[in-house]
């Protein structure tokens, strides 16, 4: 049954979301401002694994003692739907975007039973010039490069229990409050461990439906979320509503993801009124293709 929170009506359904596999990287550098510069780039054009092969985001910063070289750093997290799938991600963002960053380093990020390779393939840049050196239970490799020696961990945990397409609906009348909104429960999920938003500042303006017309097209436009077409489809939205916004979870766990659902959700309602913030609901396919499923009512 649908409740309504200081305003703003929470729809009687829930989120659903698939089973993924996760890692976590540490990149660190001589400054926090190179760590996230390279910790940036190795994400970029991460947001779907539709169109781009892995899901990728800053998980937090670290601070000196939080990292093994003793050095300002950044976690990120990277997902895929198998290990095998992640291989050449981490392979070509790494190469590409941490061994090119001045000052860099890069260390396992997830401590887990399965190992996934970190180090294995961007040490062949050496040019046979790399050298190993094993600590306690752990490889590194230390690559020559013009400013120094890039250092790299041969290998970083992974799960296959990791959970992608976590998500909320905000639906609201004020496109500007309804950002405004949307960027603080960002904001607050950004607060919670072993998550990410994947998308662009954390918002995806395109939520999508399964399939298309067109051949080719595994997914296309939620057209009964656009308020362009309420006219000629079968509408989920109000006459009122000028705008939705979509704010998309991945996590290392399944419990992870429901904490930042939770205070997500807490930040719409505890300000989205004021901004216009009509409405919140979630994304799903009727319970038929992801194992994940997150109740609004549950997590208010």
């Amino acid at each position: 049954m649908s409740k309504t929170i200081n305003g703003i009506l929470i729809d009687d359904t829930f989120a659903e979301a698939f089973g993924m596999s996760g890692t976590g990287i540490i990149i660190t550098a001589d400054t926090m401002k190179w760590a996230r510069i390279a910790a940036v780039t190795a994400t970029g054009f991460g947001t779907s694994v539709i169109g781009c092969g892995a899901e990728c985001g800053i998980d937090r910063e670290l601070s000196p003692d939080e990292t093994p070289d003793g050095r300002p750093g950044v976690r990120i997290l990277m997902f895929g739907f198998s290990p095998d799938a992640l291989v050449p991600q981490i392979k070509n963002r790494i190469g590409q975007c941490v061994l090119t960053s001045p000052g860099s380093a890069c260390f396992s990020g997830l401590n887990a039973a399965e190992k996934i390779g970190l180090g294995k393939a961007p040490r062949f840049f050496g040019d046979g010039f790399q050298t190993a050196k094993k600590l306690g239970s752990s490889r590194y490799w230390r690559v020559p490069v013009m400013d120094g020696e890039f250092v790299i961990e041969e290998d970083t945990g992974i799960t296959t229990e990791a959970v992608g397409g976590g998500n909320m609906l905000i639906v609201g009348k004020d496109r500007a409050g309804l950002l405004e909104t949307t960027e603080a429960a960002v904001d607050a999920i950004a607060k919670i461990d072993d998550v990410i938003t994947p998308f662009p500042g954390g918002i995806v303006r395109s939520g999508s439906k399964v399939g298309a017309k067109y051949k080719g097209m595994f997914a296309s436009t939620n057209d009964a979320f656009c308020p362009t077409l309420r006219g000629s489809v079968k509408s989920e939205l109000g006459p009122d509503t000028l705008s939705v916004l979509e704010i998309v979870i991945d996590g290392l766990t399944s419990k992870a993801v429901a904490d930042a659902m939770r205070v997500g959700l807490k930040a719409v309602t505890d300000m989205g009124a004021s901004k216009g913030v009509t409405r919140i609901t979630a994304g799903n396919y009727g319970g038929k293709l992801g194992q994940h499923h997150y109740h609004l009512k549950d997590l208010i």
